[in-house]
């Protein structure tokens, strides 16, 4: 019996430890650009960061974009801050970000499965 529950544990391990890996693998990887609507810290227990762009205000800034499906909603990596501050100081304003997509975010790594890594501001 005790066999059988170490070689059940040692499978849930690897398994478990194989999906992890399997679920950061960057999938995709880019830029986008448009203005910050918002960014900020959401959850109850994990906090995460998350932001939203508002892509199709780019073309004479026109805001009605926000009522479309011209959002785009991106996370921010906990290990990144830097970034983070960055974009609050840019909220309001025309950015241009760099991205990886993952195949799956867990909940303690943000709500979406974009990481934004670096952002620069369009003048």
């Amino acid at each position: 019996m005790k066999r059988f529950i170490l070689i059940v544990l040692l499978l849930s391990t690897v398994l478990f430890a194989g999906y992890y890996f399997y679920c950061n693998i960057t999938y995709s990887e880019g830029t986008r650009a448009g203005y910050l609507v918002k960014i900020s810290k959401k959850g109850m227990v994990f906090k995460t960061l998350e932001g939203q762009m508002n892509l199709g205000g780019i073309n004479g800034g026109d805001m009605s974009a926000i009522v479309s499906k011209d959002y785009w909603e991106f996370s921010v990596p906990k290990d990144n801050p830097a970034v983070f501050e960055e974009l609050q100081n840019y909220e309001g304003k025309q950015i241009k970000v760099s991205y990886k997509q993952k195949i799956k975010a867990f909940f303690w790594q943000g709500d979406t499965d974009y990481f934004v890594y670096d952002v620069e501001l369009i003048e």
